[in-house]
């Protein structure tokens, strides 16, 4: 679908390409799409898949991933990565890719400690923020988004409830539910999670 001029496709599960060649969290795909980047947001198995990265690889692709997916990625041979920390912008042909925090704040699945990261991805002066797994943080405060795609599953990370409060602390103009119908959550999740935001568009994908 495109969104604000940005072809935005949601593959199940954490699972997106953008702009046909930027995929994040490749997870049980089905594609013939080619990856010129893969934005990776921790190492479990239903977001760091090695066989889902092999489907989409092509030698010049880059992935980019925090440092707890480098041993798991070494796996794969012949491959270009760029490990990324918290912090610190990485810009790749006149994208601007921005790592920032993602956690769990009262379950213990995704530590802070870990520094595993959700995306910020700007791409034609709009900005796209990726989750990744993590509950409602203070990191989301004023973010200045123009899409966030948001978990909403619960259990591993925020339920519907907490993902239409981290809409409003986000300040998005459209939010994208993600994260249910795979593992857990199920398309009432996201119709729930439609009916409570008032602030911003939702659109189900």
């Amino acid at each position: 679908m495109n969104i604000q001029g940005i072809e935005i496709e949601w593959l199940g599960h954490a699972s997106f390409i953008i702009n046909n060649n930027i995929f994040i969290d490749p997870y049980q795909i089905e594609t013939n799409k080619k990856a010129d980047l893969i934005l990776i947001t921790h190492p479990h198995y239903d977001h760091c898949s090695l066989e889902d990265i092999k489907k989409i690889l092509k030698p010049e692709t880059l992935i980019i991933a925090p440092p707890d997916c480098s041993s798991k990625l070494s796996r794969i041979e012949n491959i270009k990565t760029k490990i990324i920390t918290l912090g610190k912008k990485f810009t790749s042909n006149n994208l601007e890719i921005e790592p920032v925090p993602a956690y769990n704040i009262n379950k213990p699945f995704h530590p802070k400690q870990n520094e595993w990261v959700g995306y910020i991805i700007k791409i034609n002066n709009k900005k796209i923020y990726h989750a990744g797994d993590t509950d409602l943080i203070p990191e989301m405060s004023n973010l200045n988004i123009d899409i966030a795609l948001l978990p909403i599953g619960g259990t591993y990370t925020m339920n519907a409830k907490e993902a239409a409060q981290a809409v409003s602390k986000i300040k998005c103009k459209i939010a994208i539910p993600m994260h249910y119908g795979k593992i857990i959550g199920t398309e009432k999740d996201a119709i729930e999670f439609k009916e409570l935001v008032k602030d911003a568009q939702v659109i189900i994908l």
